[in-house]
């Protein structure tokens, strides 16, 4: 008989294994398996009693805590499907979202209420809100309190639907090249070949305790929880990343394992009081989400005792695609030379089919120099872009979807990219597609031409750039420009800094020439793009 392969599974075996056993540590709280899966089922009889069906879009807006856990099989088990959304995100941003999607519920955090208050009189779809209070209920807010729900509903796990391991479980949003963000639909399949790559390749056990201080809402949170829950370990969260909070998890938790962005290593090793933490129970750091200098690595393993690896993936790959763990003889190589690897974009996880494809479609040869596209297909690929067909075809080509990443791969197999397709822009851990900032700079009435790139930063990895052209006889500030965009963007979309040309580099048929401009500003760098 065929099982399907159903996200429920991990918390099915994590409760059955593990039931006594610390699930979640958040603050001050803390819940076995058993006592989670109890918030799980009322969840689901909560929002059941909301009116919620099968294939519902139920929207979670918030930071780190052990409810967006509970939002990943509480929703899910009932055939319906969790929207995490990014609460960097603008109102308008949000709202646009939420009626894509077709959201039902809106589950929200209250520090995020008044983001979302103010646009709900546009929500199209939305019947229910659930309001995480934590004894704070901003004023003039009605919304019914999560845990008070809970605590109305039964803790027997509701009657589970059919479900298909092809149906959708997960929905987010990802920034593309151009101004909408595209719904990426991950279904159940997708979720459990992620998470059983995450134990295989990690090697995860009941042993481990995980931080999770990357949002859990993220591609590069995400792409965790499934596994450790699976595995019988222990989730600790952080409601938001500060260093000092941070460390003391990791010394206090005895954390085995870590997930996190250039820019939050960065931070954790230039933090003042660093040194006085006792980090020597973490054992794996997974890297992703932008540039990795090995000068990163390096310092990690030498202050923290910590083995870092770099992850790649999207969105779409829901989300990972390598890692570079070492090969077994690479184990013996000296120190310097296993971070070379371990500081590359990695080797395909299990299950994914990757290639390195050349303009005509054809392998290039894995000699570490030969550059072509990055292709993928695999039980990992995304079932495709919501109500955007279109889209989804331009992406997924004959099976294989094309990443637009251009890398070249070595005889060991291990994949390093030396360009980002699409003129994406990844800071701190964020996408920023460039398009968007520049459709925003042009509504300055002083431009007349511009381009927006992402230069190296030693806080964010990238940094977003402008380059200015302005009309003849018209003048404009580089805080004019920033101060314009923060009335259209999202705070972590605005330029850090707006440099003014006379001209910008362009081909023949006049398209400007991105490539030469990032090359004034990543020459001689450590590493150009990766991640």
């Amino acid at each position: 008989m065929q099982v399907p392969m159903l996200v429920t599974h991990f918390l099915d075996r994590g409760v059955k294994l593990y039931g006594p056993k610390t699930c979640i540590i958040d603050g001050e709280k803390r819940f076995t398996y058993n006592q989670f899966n109890e918030r799980v089922n009322r969840l689901s009889n909560a929002l059941i009693g909301e009116g919620v069906k099968q294939g519902d879009r139920v929207a979670y807006i918030g930071p780190n805590g052990h409810r967006i856990l509970e939002s990943y099989y509480g929703i899910t088990q009932i055939g319906a499907i969790l929207l995490c959304i990014n609460i960097r995100l603008s109102a308008e941003e949000i709202a646009y979202i939420l009626n894509h999607a077709g959201a039902k519920v809106v589950c929200v955090d209250w520090e995020y209420a008044n983001l979302v208050a103010p646009v709900a009189d546009k929500l199209e779809t939305v019947t229910h809100f659930m309001l995480f209070t934590d004894g704070h209920r901003p004023e003039g807010i009605d919304w019914p309190d999560y845990d008070t729900l809970l605590n109305e509903a039964s803790t027997e796990r509701p009657p589970r639907p059919e479900i298909d391991e092809n149906d959708v479980a997960e929905l987010f949003y990802t920034s593309g090249t151009t101004s909408r963000p595209k719904g990426v639909m991950m279904t159940h399949r997708n979720i459990y070949s992620n998470a059983i790559n995450y134990i295989h390749m990690l090697g995860v056990t009941d042993a481990d305790t995980q931080l999770h201080s990357v949002p859990l809402f993220h591609v590069n949170g995400w792409g965790s929880p499934h596994g450790i829950t699976g595995s019988g370990a222990t989730h600790v969260i952080v409601r938001d990343f500060r260093p000092e909070r941070v460390l003391a998890a990791i010394q206090k938790e005895k954390v085995t394992i870590g997930a996190m962005v250039p820019a939050m290593v960065t931070m954790l090793l230039n933090h003042p009081g660093a040194d006085k933490y006792d980090t020597s129970s973490w054992e794996r750091m997974i890297i992703g989400g932008a540039p990795v200098p090995i000068t990163i690595l390096r310092e990690a393993q030498e202050k923290f005792g910590v083995k870092c690896y770099q992850a790649y993936g999207m969105t779409e790959t829901c989300p990972m695609l390598t890692l570079s763990t070492l090969k077994d003889h690479m184990k013996t190589l000296p120190f310097e030379e296993q971070l070379v690897y371990r500081a590359k974009t990695g080797k395909p996880v299990f299950g994914v089919e990757l290639r390195v494809v050349d303009e005509d479609g054809r392998d290039v040869e894995p000699n570490g120099e030969a550059a072509g596209e990055i292709i993928v297909r695999g039980n990992n690929v995304m079932k495709g872009y919501w109500n955007d067909p279109e889209e989804t075809s331009k992406i997924i080509i004959d099976g294989w979807l094309h990443t637009g990443d251009i890398a070249n791969i070595d005889q060991e197999g291990f994949v390093q990219i030396v360009d980002r397709g699409k003129d994406m822009i990844i800071s701190g851990g964020e996408n920023v597609a460039s398009a968007e900032v520049e459709m925003g700079i042009f509504k300055f009435p002083a431009v007349m031409e511009c381009a927006v790139v992402g230069v190296p930063d030693p806080k964010w990895g990238e940094a977003v750039k402008a380059l200015v052209v302005l009309k003849p006889n018209m003048k404009a500030t580089e805080k004019e420009i920033i101060d314009h965009c923060a009335t259209l963007l999202s705070k972590f979309k605005l330029p850090r800094s707006v440099d003014f040309v006379s001209e910008l580099p362009k081909t023949g048929t006049g398209k400007i020439l991105k490539r030469e401009i990032r090359a004034q500003y990543w020459a001689n760098q450590e590493k150009k793009i990766g991640g």
